[in-house]
């Protein structure tokens, strides 16, 4: 093959981002996207700026346009082992490691870089930036934000789908009343200080 044929060849990018740092409970959700320049996405952006049936609809042109798309989580018992940061550090790595074809690199938002066996590119605000950070953002938010409606099913007493864990004021007042359910990340300061206080709710109780 000659040095023209291999740049003919386009170098796979993929975007990379994560949902689920701030919230009490869950695991942290993160995806990993390669678009594809001949099948684009009109509208993709920081995920957080889009109505949530904004990110739904791109969500499904995401996973049927993309050359390759994956998402990976850390679990709530790897983010109170390793921290938030280094746990969602983990989620990032399994995302771009499950992706087929393999990117030749990585641009991820933010200013931290996860560990992988191929380059890596921080951009802050990455995921306003660079289509495909966008992409990754946008799958990373509807998979996470899934998993807490579903939580929410099964434990309606925490309004997990209103504020998808975040530590609202209601949802502080919530886990007050109910308790500490095994889902939670005990190593976060709320959940932590009730915990002190022997305030633990057996969730399949």
């Amino acid at each position: 093959m000659t040095g023209a044929e291999d740049s003919a060849i386009p170098r796979l990018i993929c975007g990379v981002d994560e949902a689920g740092r701030g919230p009490l409970c869950g695991p942290v959700v993160a995806a990993a996207v390669i678009l594809d320049p001949a099948r684009p996405i009109a509208g993709l952006k920081d995920s957080k700026k889009l109505s949530a049936a904004a990110r739904e609809r791109l969500a499904v042109l995401i996973r049927e346009r993309a050359l390759a798309w994956a998402v990976a989580e850390a679990s709530v018992a790897e983010i109170d082992r390793l921290n938030i940061l280094h746990a969602s550090m983990l989620a990032m790595k399994r995302a771009v490691e499950a992706l087929t074809p393999a990117p030749a690199e990585a641009w991820v938002d933010g200013n931290c870089a996860p560990p992988l066996n191929v380059p890596v590119r921080t951009l802050v605000g990455g995921d306003a930036l660079e289509p495909a950070i966008s992409a990754a953002s946008i799958l990373a938010k509807t998979v996470r934000d899934e998993m807490m409606v579903e939580l929410d099913r099964r434990y309606p007493q925490f309004g997990l789908a209103r504020h998808k864990g975040y530590p609202t004021a209601a949802h502080l007042a919530a886990i007050r009343t109910y308790g500490i359910a095994d889902f939670y990340r005990k190593s976060f300061a709320p959940v932590r200080a009730l915990l002190a206080q022997g305030s633990l709710w057996e969730a399949h109780r």
